[in-house]
């Protein structure tokens, strides 16, 4: 069996059996994370936004391929959670623009459609860390296109990519220490292998099942030689450009003509200003992400080609804290009553466990996107909860490093409303931001306000661990007690009172104030009068607040200010 000519029909059947496959396998995915936590996403992730994407796809059945590619776009773009589904969502826009004005295609379109999206991808981050999804792609994809040249059966090009894609997967812990340090593959790159797997199965007109597929075990998959300290690497010392810098340019007729737009220029020149540059263009306006010393002179090279919108500067020194953050699709989006007229200011948060959720209502959050564990809000959650606040300002409080990203798609896409993505990462520092936010001051000195207070408290938690490890010099087993401080395993136990009291003995200092406890589901109230009173007697200058936080999975939230 032999396929020459792709349609829109196969190749939405094709997507549908990609996700479903993923979706079969996100748990696989999820238990490749890095850290022994319960809350390695990747899988879960990946899996929505790709579900996104099939399910447009679905909603669009066409004849023409490249309409079904731009439905797959769309929908990839909207369903899009956390870094790697933003980066899956790159991979088949480029696919899709390659396609898109074509009914049909052949072996040499299909693997040159692999290729575009692998440049795309690359394209949405200036300096891509190699023995990731991206190396995964981009070894297929190149194997997809030497294939084509010798072979026009768009079967066996698929072969040789997964082929390929399998083979590049078990690379990726020679290229990234840190999976060889725990003994892991790339759970992105993984993820990225179901969806070709699927692709595969559907030309073949094979069906795959709906249950997990055989996983190789981690000896298998790369043999670990030693263990090296997994976290530390990044020092704030070591940011070389330490400004956050967004902002848009709406394009003016007379200094277009003055300085005709061209994307690949405009994007080479703005990549001597810095790095971790995106720019997303249009007809009427071009979107800049980069990180710069000199925010300045890149808003002054912008307005060669118009007007200034949406501006957006970070100092990212400061906001250098938390390393790990807490993850869950929303359950639902918990709204105060939806005021008649639009507001000036709008708060949308992110919280995991009701109790957490009415603790952020209670201290002035509008929306509250409730959630928990393992999964992230869409770029589409999170415009909706925007357009319910029905304000005039925004400001985002993501509370989780993976969800930044989709707020910040969030905010390019939305044009009615002013959105403000204040970084924090942990609930803490959620909570400790909204508390700085003043209804009376303006948006700049809001921006500001929340910034700083994300530095103004310290994180910790205790959860438990999935999976043996040996990770910052502490061997754990499964079902351990883990302490995190500041995004770091510093503590492991068997007994989750003994962790908690250990974590607490190393974070709590003669500088501290106020502790708050933030109790789980898993915690009877004997369990955290326990930890209180250990705290009161131990620091008898801090003053203890106590919630019942109803969070799954973590144990306790503990924020120290």
């Amino acid at each position: 069996m032999s396929i020459r000519a792709l349609d829109g029909k196969r190749f939405a059947d094709m997507v549908i059996q990609g996700a479903n496959h993923l979706s079969a396998n996100a748990k696989l995915v999820d238990a490749l994370n890095v850290f022994p936590v319960p809350d390695g996403d990747t899988g879960t992730n990946m899996n929505l936004s790709m579900t996104s994407g099939a399910k447009e796809v679905k909603n669009n059945i066409n004849e023409h391929i490249g309409k079904v590619g731009v439905a797959l776009s769309k929908g990839l773009l909207m369903g899009a959670r956390g870094n790697s589904g933003v980066i899956l969502s790159q991979l088949f826009r480029g696919f899709a623009k390659s396609i898109e004005n074509k009914a049909s295609i052949n072996a040499k379109d299909f693997a040159s459609a692999f290729e575009f999206g692998v440049e795309t991808a690359y394209k949405a981050v200036m300096k891509p860390v190699e023995g990731t999804i991206l190396t995964v792609a981009k070894d297929a994809s190149k194997k997809g296109v030497q294939t084509a040249q010798q072979s026009d059966d768009l079967i066996e090009i698929m072969e040789e990519i997964v082929k390929e894609a399998k083979a590049s997967l078990k690379r990726t812990p020679d290229l990234l220490p840190v999976l060889k340090e725990v003994g892991v593959v790339d759970s992105g790159g993984q993820g990225l292998v179901f969806v070709y797997e699927g692709f595969l199965a559907e030309l073949k007109g094979e069906k795959l099942p709906d249950s997990p597929a055989y996983l190789p075990t981690m000896d298998e998959l790369v043999s670990a030689e030693h263990h090296k300290n997994v976290q530390g690497h990044i020092h704030t010392e070591d940011i070389v450009f330490g400004y956050c810098t967004e902002f848009m340019v709406k394009f003016e007729q007379d200094k277009i003509a003055k300085h005709p737009f061209k994307e690949e220029v405009f994007r080479n020149d703005l990549s001597g200003f810095g790095d971790s540059l995106l720019v997303i263009a249009d007809e009427d306006v071009v979107k800049v992400h980069i990180h710069s010393e000199q925010p300045g002179n890149v808003l002054t090279y912008g307005q060669r080609y118009g007007s200034l919108i949406n501006m957006k500067i970070e100092n990212m020194r400061q906001q250098h804290s938390n390393i790990v953050g807490e993850t869950k699709t929303p359950l639902v989006t918990d709204l105060k009553e939806r005021p008649n007229e639009k507001q000036e200011y709008g708060i949308v948060t992110v919280s995991m466990g009701p109790g957490i959720a009415n603790l952020f209502k209670s201290i002035g959050a509008q929306a509250v996107i409730e959630g928990g564990q393992t999964m992230n809000p869409s770029t589409e959650d999170i415009i909706k909860a925007v357009k319910e606040v029905n304000a005039k300002k925004v400001f985002i409080l993501p509370n989780n490093k993976n969800i930044i990203m989709a707020a910040n798609q969030a905010a390019e896409v939305t044009e009615d409303e002013e959105i403000y993505v204040i970084p924090s990462k942990t609930v803490p520092q959620g909570l400790s931001a909204l508390l700085a936010f003043n209804p009376a001051g303006d948006v700049q000195a809001n921006k500001t306000a929340m910034i700083e207070a994300l530095n103004n408290v310290k994180t910790g938690q205790i959860t438990f661990a999935v999976r043996d490890t040996q990770i910052d010099g502490l061997e754990i087993e499964k079902d351990d007690f883990m302490g995190i401080a500041e995004g770091k395993i510093v503590i492991k136990d068997k007994d989750m009172i003994k962790a908690a009291k250990d974590l607490l003995l190393k974070m709590l200092d003669e500088d501290s104030e106020i502790l708050t406890i933030l109790y789980g589901e898993d915690v009877s109230d004997e369990e955290v009068k326990t930890v209180a009173q250990f705290v009161e007697e131990n620091f008898t200058d801090v003053e203890v607040e106590i919630h019942n936080g109803q969070q799954p999975l973590y144990s306790f939230i503990f924020a120290i200010e």
